[in-house]
């Protein structure tokens, strides 16, 4: 008899491909990377907005151009999409107990969205 237990072989660069809920999972993770980037393109704008007038202008001049477009597109898609996959799996992550039962994971997820959407217009109306 082996003594040895089974130790399924498991690539370490391409676990993730086999099965959708990983690939998702991996994309959900690889959106931080563009969220992160984004907070050093605000600190360079504060440094610009330090160094006076004419730098902070110069600086959102730059944003204005195809790369900076193209930049703060990519961070959006990157955001929206990090975003609602978290309201996705918020139920299993922090389950909300009432009593003896627990809430139920649409109404959850419903309530994020909810959110979501009277954060977003009051940034517009505040915006405006």
């Amino acid at each position: 008899m082996n003594s040895k237990p089974y130790v399924r072989e498991v690539s370490k660069t391409t676990w993730f491909l086999s099965h959708p809920r990983y690939k998702r999972y991996m994309a959900r993770e690889v959106t931080c990377i563009f969220i992160f980037a984004y907070t050093f393109l605000l600190i360079a704008a504060l440094g610009a907005l330090a160094n006076g007038q004419e730098a902070f202008d110069a600086f959102v001049l730059g944003l204005g151009g195809p790369l900076g477009v193209l930049f703060n597109v990519v961070v959006l898609i990157a955001t929206v999409y990090h975003s609602l996959s978290w309201f996705v799996v918020t139920p299993q992550a922090m389950p909300i107990q009432m009593g003896e039962e627990f809430v139920a994971g649409h109404i959850i997820v419903n309530a994020h969205y909810g959110a979501w959407a009277v954060v977003s217009l009051i940034i517009l109306f505040w915006g405006m």
